[in-house]
């Protein structure tokens, strides 16, 4: 009877375990840059088990191009990424076939920075000054619609490309300002080193509110019920980290060395609030009210209708 109880015993946990591991899916997902606080409610997630109690196992890749992951989705390689608004409405006009499914970032980051006690104390003294930028097209936009609101042009200022290194140029005096300063990181970085700045925001200067940092997919594969449980682990981890800010840091920088350091601490305090509550909801106005602001800057050429790619 032992024997045949234990057999018994035996085949109930192999019947068990395979079962439990038959109902784990797979989600892989692009990320716009290497992990940061940024990305604080997929780590949470992860950290938490919030995936693993939705039966996901879901892969984080760090791109070695930003611009590679909504690529990767249109063909079909990746089920979700990481990508920007703006970008999504250019990426739709080139005719990329991806949609919008849900937002991590719910509001600009986006920002135009000076130094704190420089001479530019308002977008209006911007005129005759260098300004530097490290993404062509869509922040010339951004700049262009702040400089309208005081009667400046973009032939007013000299835009200089500065790759991707915005608070160095500005401490050291090479440019007087830079549009494209995230106001989580680089404002944090430049107090650290003793350099404050100063940020004018967008939506604040003539610019039309929008998301910053969204989630896109293949459009076929816009309706995929993977999805819903995806977003109702982030929205489980984007909660927890409000009601638990300092548990979840320390859950956040413990995922990987390098994470646990000043700027990532002051970072993910500043993006906490910034998260989106209801990752899967969103206002299509505010969409139709970016892509006329990007027609009217002629950074997108067509007008196409918004739910065919900010899934309702």
């Amino acid at each position: 009877m032992h024997i045949i109880f234990q057999l018994i015993l035996t085949t109930f946990l192999t019947f068990s375990l395979n079962f439990a591991y038959a109902k784990t899916e797979q989600l892989t997902i692009g990320l716009d840059w290497f992990i940061n606080p940024d990305h604080a409610p997929l780590i949470i997630a992860e950290k938490r088990g919030y995936f693993k109690e939705m039966g996901l196992e879901v892969e984080m890749i760090e791109p070695a191009d930003p611009n590679d992951p909504p690529k990767l989705v249109a063909a079909g390689k990746l089920d979700l990424a990481i990508s920007y608004q703006p970008q999504l409405h250019i990426q739709v006009d080139q005719g990329l076939p991806v949609v919008r499914v849900g937002t991590l970032v719910s509001v600009p980051l986006n920002a135009l920075v000076v130094l704190k006690n420089g001479p530019i104390k308002s977008i209006a003294d911007l005129k005759g000054k260098k300004v530097g930028f490290s993404v062509g097209g869509f922040e010339e936009a951004l700049l262009s619609g702040m400089l309208e609101k005081y009667n400046l042009k973009m032939s007013d200022i000299e835009l200089i490309n500065i790759n991707f290194s915005l608070s160095p140029a500005l401490i050291a005096k090479k440019v007087d300002a830079v549009i494209g300063a995230f106001r989580n990181f680089e404002l944090n970085q430049m107090d650290i080193v003793g350099h404050p700045g100063r940020a004018f925001y967008p939506e604040e200067h003539g610019v039309p509110i929008y998301e910053e940092l969204i989630y896109i997919s293949n459009i076929n594969n816009r309706n995929n019920p993977i999805f819903d449980k995806f977003f109702k682990a982030i929205q489980k981890a984007t909660l927890t980290m409000i009601n638990d800010p300092i548990s979840s840091w320390q859950d956040f920088s413990s995922y990987r060395k390098g994470l646990d350091d000043e700027l990532n601490k002051r970072a993910f305090k500043d993006t906490i609030s910034r998260f989106a509550l209801r990752p899967q909801a969103h206002d299509l106005k505010t969409y139709k009210e970016f892509a006329s602001f990007l027609k009217d800057k002629g950074i997108i050429k067509k007008s196409i209708k918004v739910d065919t790619y900010a899934k309702p």
